[in-house]
């Protein structure tokens, strides 16, 4: 298994044992550039896809048919995860004008601080989450991802959201955090960056990754 993803080394592009129809081998080319190398990341074929949901015993509810659509749903939400991260990385623009994406791990299991702390208060639990390590020039720095499912808006594009913020691993992140509060929370409002006086782009940047879905 590749670490970075969690997925064969070589791809497993054979059908599964009792399948009863062709899924599309095609691989999408992801925007995400990958950390190490001057390519980005490839997304799963619906085969390989299919594969992995019964290798691990998740693909009970599943046929060959759902496959296409579940795999664009997968790619979509990962390209938006990636606008999400690239909004949190002007906070650091200065520094790094090329972060890179260097593996990521699923924890659907495992519910994050904020999950839990909404989920106190009567907040929807995700339905799946993702950690993300990001190569920041050089510094690797995780990002959290939940991801939440909205049963009464299916079929639309409001169906799914995303939280997406860097773990609290270090003072820096704690920092980020409260700054982007304070930039998005102005960009709302529609008033320049309280801290520089000037329209707040950075903050506008990461309310308009949380619409683009």
């Amino acid at each position: 298994m590749d670490p970075r993803n969690n997925m064969p080394v070589e791809p497993n592009q054979q059908p599964f044992p009792g399948q009863r129809k062709p899924i599309s081998t095609e691989r999408v080319v992801s925007s995400i550039p990958k950390g190490g190398t001057e390519a980005t990341w490839v997304y799963p074929s619906p085969q390989m896809f299919y594969n992995a949901l019964k290798r691990k015993g998740k693909g009970d509810d599943v046929t060959e048919d759902d496959m296409d659509p579940v795999v664009h749903a997968h790619n979509t939400m990962n390209e938006v995860t990636w606008q999400h991260v690239l909004a949190w990385e002007r906070l650091h623009g200065g520094e790094c004008g090329d972060p890179r994406l260097l593996r990521f791990t699923g924890r659907p299991d495992e519910l994050s601080p904020l999950a839990r702390l909404s989920s106190w208060f009567g907040g929807q639990l995700p339905f799946d989450r993702h950690d993300w390590w990001v190569d920041r020039c050089g510094q690797e720095v995780r990002y959290v991802i939940d991801f939440y499912f909205h049963e009464e808006a299916a079929g639309t594009p409001e169906a799914f959201t995303l939280r997406v913020r860097p773990a609290v691993d270090n003072l820096e992140s704690v920092v980020d955090r409260s700054k982007m509060t304070i930039y998005k929370t102005f960009a709302r409002l529609g008033l320049p960056c309280p801290i520089t006086g000037a329209p707040g782009s950075i903050g506008k940047e990461a309310v308009q990754a949380e619409q683009h879905f």
